[in-house]
Protein backbone atom coordinates (compact mmCIF):
# COMPACT_ATOMS: atom_id res chain seq x y z
CA UNK A 1 0.00 0.00 0.00
CA UNK A 2 1.93 3.07 -1.54
CA UNK A 3 0.99 6.40 0.57
CA UNK A 4 2.46 9.83 0.11
CA UNK A 5 5.21 11.25 2.10
CA UNK A 6 3.28 14.27 2.73
CA UNK A 7 0.10 11.86 3.51
CA UNK A 8 1.68 10.14 6.22
CA UNK A 9 3.16 13.01 7.84
CA UNK A 10 -0.08 14.48 7.91
CA UNK A 11 -1.56 11.96 9.59
CA UNK A 12 1.13 11.43 12.43
CA UNK A 13 1.17 15.62 12.65
CA UNK A 14 4.77 15.43 11.82
CA UNK A 15 6.87 18.65 10.13
CA UNK A 16 8.29 17.36 6.83
CA UNK A 17 11.99 18.69 5.53
CA UNK A 18 11.79 17.50 1.58
CA UNK A 19 9.84 16.15 -0.68
CA UNK A 20 5.96 15.21 0.22
CA UNK A 21 5.22 13.73 -3.06
CA UNK A 22 7.40 11.17 -2.25
CA UNK A 23 5.90 7.72 -2.48
CA UNK A 24 6.67 5.27 0.11
CA UNK A 25 5.43 1.65 0.03
CA UNK A 26 7.78 -0.03 2.70
CA UNK A 27 9.48 0.02 5.44
CA UNK A 28 13.29 -0.72 5.80
CA UNK A 29 16.26 -0.27 8.28
CA UNK A 30 18.64 2.16 7.43
CA UNK A 31 21.35 0.28 5.90
CA UNK A 32 18.74 -1.48 3.50
CA UNK A 33 16.67 1.01 2.75
CA UNK A 34 15.71 1.47 -0.65
CA UNK A 35 13.86 4.15 -3.16
CA UNK A 36 10.30 3.80 -2.17
CA UNK A 37 11.13 2.85 1.81
CA UNK A 38 10.78 4.61 5.03
CA UNK A 39 12.85 4.36 7.92
CA UNK A 40 13.72 5.42 11.52
CA UNK A 41 17.01 7.03 13.31
CA UNK A 42 16.87 7.04 16.90
CA UNK A 43 20.23 5.90 18.00
CA UNK A 44 23.54 7.60 17.34
CA UNK A 45 25.42 4.34 16.98
CA UNK A 46 23.50 3.87 13.75
CA UNK A 47 24.30 7.53 12.36
CA UNK A 48 26.87 6.14 9.70
CA UNK A 49 24.06 4.08 8.11
CA UNK A 50 21.54 7.33 8.35
CA UNK A 51 24.77 9.11 6.24
CA UNK A 52 24.62 6.32 3.58
CA UNK A 53 20.64 5.58 3.47
CA UNK A 54 19.28 5.07 -0.08
CA UNK A 55 15.62 5.03 1.50
CA UNK A 56 13.14 7.92 0.67
CA UNK A 57 12.81 9.19 4.00
CA UNK A 58 13.92 8.88 7.56
CA UNK A 59 11.96 9.48 10.49
CA UNK A 60 14.63 11.38 13.14
CA UNK A 61 14.32 14.24 15.85
CA UNK A 62 14.82 17.89 14.77
CA UNK A 63 17.96 18.05 15.96
CA UNK A 64 19.48 15.45 13.58
CA UNK A 65 17.93 16.68 10.26
CA UNK A 66 21.31 18.07 9.22
CA UNK A 67 22.45 14.40 9.40
CA UNK A 68 19.56 12.71 6.88
CA UNK A 69 20.74 12.62 3.07
CA UNK A 70 16.71 12.29 1.75
CA UNK A 71 13.59 13.82 2.55
CA UNK A 72 12.90 13.57 6.71
CA UNK A 73 9.95 13.34 8.92
CA UNK A 74 10.48 14.75 11.84
CA UNK A 75 9.32 13.61 15.25
CA UNK A 76 9.88 13.93 18.82
CA UNK A 77 9.78 10.05 18.95
CA UNK A 78 10.82 8.50 15.92
CA UNK A 79 10.69 5.00 17.19
CA UNK A 80 6.68 5.45 17.68
CA UNK A 81 6.33 7.22 14.27
CA UNK A 82 7.31 5.09 12.89
CA UNK A 83 5.49 1.98 14.05
CA UNK A 84 1.75 4.27 13.35
CA UNK A 85 3.76 4.48 9.45
CA UNK A 86 4.53 0.75 9.48
CA UNK A 87 0.65 0.18 11.03
CA UNK A 88 -0.71 2.30 7.89
CA UNK A 89 1.28 0.39 5.02
CA UNK A 90 1.02 -3.02 6.35
CA UNK A 91 -2.49 -3.28 7.52
CA UNK A 92 -3.98 -6.90 8.70
CA UNK A 93 -4.98 -9.08 6.71
CA UNK A 94 -9.15 -8.60 6.34
CA UNK A 95 -11.47 -11.85 6.29
CA UNK A 96 -15.15 -12.18 5.94
CA UNK A 97 -17.05 -14.15 8.86
CA UNK A 98 -17.22 -18.23 7.95
CA UNK A 99 -16.42 -21.42 9.34
CA UNK A 100 -14.49 -23.53 7.71
CA UNK A 101 -15.62 -27.08 6.92
CA UNK A 102 -13.19 -28.71 8.90
CA UNK A 103 -13.82 -27.00 11.90
CA UNK A 104 -15.65 -28.39 15.10
CA UNK A 105 -17.86 -26.13 16.63
CA UNK A 106 -19.98 -27.15 19.92
CA UNK A 107 -23.55 -26.91 19.28
CA UNK A 108 -23.24 -24.80 22.97
CA UNK A 109 -20.96 -22.25 21.59
CA UNK A 110 -21.73 -18.81 20.52
CA UNK A 111 -19.93 -17.66 17.12
CA UNK A 112 -20.49 -13.75 15.78
CA UNK A 113 -21.61 -13.93 12.32
CA UNK A 114 -18.91 -12.11 11.87
CA UNK A 115 -16.27 -14.04 13.28
CA UNK A 116 -13.48 -16.31 11.20
CA UNK A 117 -13.09 -19.68 12.73
CA UNK A 118 -10.06 -21.22 10.38
CA UNK A 119 -9.20 -24.78 9.47
CA UNK A 120 -9.40 -27.21 12.25
CA UNK A 121 -10.13 -25.66 14.51
CA UNK A 122 -12.40 -26.35 17.83
CA UNK A 123 -14.32 -24.04 19.94
CA UNK A 124 -15.46 -26.18 22.94
CA UNK A 125 -18.54 -25.96 24.82
CA UNK A 126 -20.22 -22.83 26.10
CA UNK A 127 -18.04 -21.00 24.10
CA UNK A 128 -19.04 -17.38 23.34
CA UNK A 129 -16.65 -15.98 19.79
CA UNK A 130 -17.27 -11.92 19.69
CA UNK A 131 -17.55 -10.04 16.20
CA UNK A 132 -14.93 -9.93 14.02
CA UNK A 133 -12.74 -12.33 15.76
CA UNK A 134 -10.15 -14.60 13.99
CA UNK A 135 -9.52 -18.00 14.99
CA UNK A 136 -6.54 -19.36 13.47
CA UNK A 137 -5.78 -23.12 11.94
CA UNK A 138 -5.44 -25.78 14.27
CA UNK A 139 -6.42 -22.90 17.46
CA UNK A 140 -7.94 -24.86 20.53
CA UNK A 141 -10.58 -23.00 22.53
CA UNK A 142 -10.97 -24.77 25.14
CA UNK A 143 -14.79 -24.89 27.38
CA UNK A 144 -16.10 -22.17 28.85
CA UNK A 145 -13.96 -19.07 27.19
CA UNK A 146 -14.77 -15.61 26.12
CA UNK A 147 -13.25 -13.88 23.18
CA UNK A 148 -14.24 -10.04 22.65
CA UNK A 149 -14.58 -8.17 19.45
CA UNK A 150 -11.76 -8.33 16.78
CA UNK A 151 -9.44 -10.13 18.73
CA UNK A 152 -6.62 -12.43 16.77
CA UNK A 153 -5.98 -16.16 18.02
CA UNK A 154 -3.14 -17.17 15.53
CA UNK A 155 -2.47 -20.39 14.32
CA UNK A 156 -2.05 -23.66 16.97
CA UNK A 157 -2.67 -21.33 20.03
CA UNK A 158 -4.75 -22.78 22.67
CA UNK A 159 -6.74 -21.41 25.96
CA UNK A 160 -7.56 -25.10 28.13
CA UNK A 161 -10.00 -23.71 29.84
CA UNK A 162 -11.83 -20.78 31.51
CA UNK A 163 -10.21 -17.72 29.56
CA UNK A 164 -11.81 -14.53 28.83
CA UNK A 165 -9.95 -11.92 26.76
CA UNK A 166 -10.83 -8.77 25.49
CA UNK A 167 -11.06 -6.69 22.81
CA UNK A 168 -7.97 -6.18 19.75
CA UNK A 169 -6.17 -8.71 21.40
CA UNK A 170 -3.47 -11.06 19.92
CA UNK A 171 -2.03 -14.40 20.83
CA UNK A 172 0.69 -15.51 18.99
CA UNK A 173 1.02 -19.14 17.69
CA UNK A 174 2.06 -21.81 20.30
CA UNK A 175 1.08 -19.69 22.79
CA UNK A 176 -1.10 -22.09 26.33
CA UNK A 177 -3.20 -19.77 28.25
CA UNK A 178 -5.65 -21.12 30.88
CA UNK A 179 -3.13 -24.10 31.81
CA UNK A 180 -3.00 -25.54 34.80
CA UNK A 181 -1.10 -23.93 38.03
CA UNK A 182 1.73 -25.72 39.62
CA UNK A 183 0.29 -26.46 42.58
CA UNK A 184 0.70 -29.51 44.97
CA UNK A 185 0.34 -30.52 48.36
CA UNK A 186 2.92 -33.11 50.08
CA UNK A 187 1.49 -35.89 51.91
CA UNK A 188 3.30 -38.93 53.86
CA UNK A 189 3.08 -40.90 50.21
CA UNK A 190 3.81 -38.01 48.12
CA UNK A 191 2.29 -35.07 46.57
CA UNK A 192 -1.20 -34.33 45.81
CA UNK A 193 -2.01 -32.17 42.82
CA UNK A 194 -4.04 -28.84 44.24
CA UNK A 195 -7.34 -28.48 42.05
CA UNK A 196 -6.81 -25.42 39.86
CA UNK A 197 -10.37 -23.80 40.02
CA UNK A 198 -9.59 -20.44 39.23
CA UNK A 199 -9.90 -18.84 35.68
CA UNK A 200 -7.49 -16.25 33.21
CA UNK A 201 -8.47 -13.07 32.64
CA UNK A 202 -6.68 -11.09 29.67
CA UNK A 203 -7.71 -7.55 29.07
CA UNK A 204 -8.10 -5.25 25.94
CA UNK A 205 -4.74 -4.79 23.50
CA UNK A 206 -3.13 -7.45 24.80
CA UNK A 207 -0.52 -9.11 22.80
CA UNK A 208 1.00 -12.58 24.07
CA UNK A 209 4.20 -14.05 22.15
CA UNK A 210 4.48 -17.73 21.04
CA UNK A 211 4.95 -20.35 23.02
CA UNK A 212 4.19 -18.38 26.00
CA UNK A 213 2.32 -20.30 28.75
CA UNK A 214 -0.19 -18.33 31.70
CA UNK A 215 -1.80 -20.70 33.74
CA UNK A 216 -4.95 -19.66 35.65
CA UNK A 217 -5.98 -19.34 38.64
CA UNK A 218 -6.14 -22.14 41.58
CA UNK A 219 -8.14 -19.87 43.53
CA UNK A 220 -9.61 -16.94 42.12
CA UNK A 221 -8.45 -15.92 38.43
CA UNK A 222 -4.76 -14.79 37.33
CA UNK A 223 -5.41 -11.11 35.78
CA UNK A 224 -3.18 -9.48 32.57
CA UNK A 225 -4.58 -6.00 32.48
CA UNK A 226 -5.08 -3.68 29.58
CA UNK A 227 -2.28 -3.05 26.64
CA UNK A 228 0.04 -5.82 28.38
CA UNK A 229 3.22 -6.76 25.82
CA UNK A 230 4.76 -10.54 26.12
CA UNK A 231 7.08 -11.70 24.22
CA UNK A 232 7.85 -15.28 22.95
CA UNK A 233 8.53 -18.00 25.57
CA UNK A 234 7.19 -16.35 29.30
CA UNK A 235 5.85 -18.25 32.02
CA UNK A 236 3.06 -16.19 34.40
CA UNK A 237 2.07 -18.56 37.09
CA UNK A 238 -1.09 -18.87 38.66
CA UNK A 239 -2.88 -16.27 40.88
CA UNK A 240 -0.71 -13.44 38.98
CA UNK A 241 -1.55 -9.77 38.49
CA UNK A 242 -0.19 -7.55 35.63
CA UNK A 243 -0.79 -4.20 35.27
CA UNK A 244 -1.65 -2.23 32.37
CA UNK A 245 0.51 -1.60 30.05
CA UNK A 246 3.35 -3.54 31.07
CA UNK A 247 5.81 -5.37 29.04
CA UNK A 248 8.33 -8.40 29.56
CA UNK A 249 11.02 -9.99 27.07
CA UNK A 250 11.58 -13.00 26.38
CA UNK A 251 12.22 -15.92 29.12
CA UNK A 252 10.95 -13.90 31.86
CA UNK A 253 8.85 -15.98 34.41
CA UNK A 254 6.64 -14.55 37.02
CA UNK A 255 6.34 -16.94 39.79
CA UNK A 256 2.65 -17.87 41.78
CA UNK A 257 0.71 -14.68 43.33
CA UNK A 258 3.07 -12.07 42.28
CA UNK A 259 1.52 -8.42 41.73
CA UNK A 260 3.22 -6.42 39.23
CA UNK A 261 2.11 -2.68 38.99
CA UNK A 262 1.31 -0.87 35.70
CA UNK A 263 3.85 0.01 32.90
CA UNK A 264 6.41 -1.94 34.13
CA UNK A 265 9.61 -3.52 31.94
CA UNK A 266 11.33 -6.80 32.40
CA UNK A 267 13.73 -7.16 30.20
CA UNK A 268 15.35 -10.59 28.60
CA UNK A 269 15.64 -13.55 31.19
CA UNK A 270 14.08 -11.76 34.51
CA UNK A 271 12.49 -13.69 37.23
CA UNK A 272 10.41 -13.46 40.21
CA UNK A 273 9.85 -15.45 43.46
CA UNK A 274 6.05 -15.55 44.26
CA UNK A 275 3.85 -13.85 46.59
CA UNK A 276 5.62 -10.28 46.35
CA UNK A 277 4.42 -7.14 44.79
CA UNK A 278 6.27 -4.64 42.34
CA UNK A 279 5.03 -1.24 42.13
CA UNK A 280 3.99 0.65 39.17
CA UNK A 281 7.06 1.99 36.69
CA UNK A 282 9.58 -0.92 37.62
CA UNK A 283 12.16 -1.47 34.85
CA UNK A 284 13.65 -4.72 35.72
CA UNK A 285 16.92 -5.26 34.27
CA UNK A 286 18.03 -8.21 31.58
CA UNK A 287 18.80 -11.70 33.60
CA UNK A 288 17.57 -10.12 37.24
CA UNK A 289 15.93 -11.53 40.12
CA UNK A 290 13.27 -9.49 42.42
CA UNK A 291 12.86 -11.74 45.55
CA UNK A 292 11.37 -9.41 47.52
CA UNK A 293 8.93 -6.00 47.50
CA UNK A 294 9.91 -3.62 45.38
CA UNK A 295 7.60 -0.26 46.27
CA UNK A 296 9.62 2.52 45.08
CA UNK A 297 9.54 2.83 40.89
CA UNK A 298 13.30 2.81 39.48
CA UNK A 299 15.25 0.80 37.38
CA UNK A 300 16.58 -2.57 39.02
CA UNK A 301 19.48 -4.44 37.93
CA UNK A 302 21.26 -7.05 40.00
CA UNK A 303 23.34 -9.68 37.42
CA UNK A 304 26.89 -10.24 36.11
CA UNK A 305 27.67 -9.62 32.42
CA UNK A 306 29.82 -12.63 30.99
CA UNK A 307 33.51 -12.19 31.25
CA UNK A 308 36.80 -14.45 30.77
CA UNK A 309 36.52 -17.81 32.73
CA UNK A 310 39.84 -17.33 34.14
CA UNK A 311 38.86 -13.59 35.72
CA UNK A 312 35.34 -14.88 36.99
CA UNK A 313 36.86 -17.99 38.80
CA UNK A 314 39.20 -15.51 40.48
CA UNK A 315 36.08 -13.57 41.68
CA UNK A 316 34.33 -16.60 42.89
CA UNK A 317 37.69 -17.44 45.09
CA UNK A 318 37.38 -13.50 46.24
CA UNK A 319 33.73 -14.31 47.25
CA UNK A 320 34.22 -17.39 49.33
CA UNK A 321 36.67 -15.44 51.52
CA UNK A 322 34.13 -12.70 51.98
CA UNK A 323 32.79 -14.27 55.07
CA UNK A 324 36.37 -14.47 56.97
CA UNK A 325 37.24 -11.59 55.79
CA UNK A 326 34.37 -9.60 57.44
CA UNK A 327 35.05 -11.76 60.76
CA UNK A 328 38.70 -10.64 61.08
CA UNK A 329 37.85 -7.21 60.20
CA UNK A 330 35.64 -7.61 62.96
CA UNK A 331 38.18 -8.44 65.16
CA UNK A 332 40.74 -6.20 64.02
CA UNK A 333 38.02 -2.96 64.90
CA UNK A 334 36.78 -4.47 68.35
CA UNK A 335 40.37 -4.49 69.61
CA UNK A 336 40.59 -0.73 69.18
CA UNK A 337 38.02 -0.08 71.07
Amino acid sequence: MAKSLGELASTLGCEIVGDPDASISAVATLALGQPGAISFFANQAYSEALRNTKASAVILAEENVSLSPTNAVISSNPYLAYARIAEILYPKDLFEGAIHSSASVAKSASVAQSAYVAAHAVIDEHCVIGEHVYIGPGVVVGPRCNIDAQSRLLANCTLVQDVSIGKRSTIHSGAVLGSDGFGNAMSDSGWVKVPQVGGLSIGDDVEIGCNSTIDRGAIGDTIVGNGVRLDNLIQIAHNVVIGEHTAMAGMTGIAGSTVIGKRCMFAGQTGSVGHITICDDVVIGAQSYVSKDIREPGIYVASFPAEKDKDWKRKVVRFRNLADLFRRVGKLEKGKQ
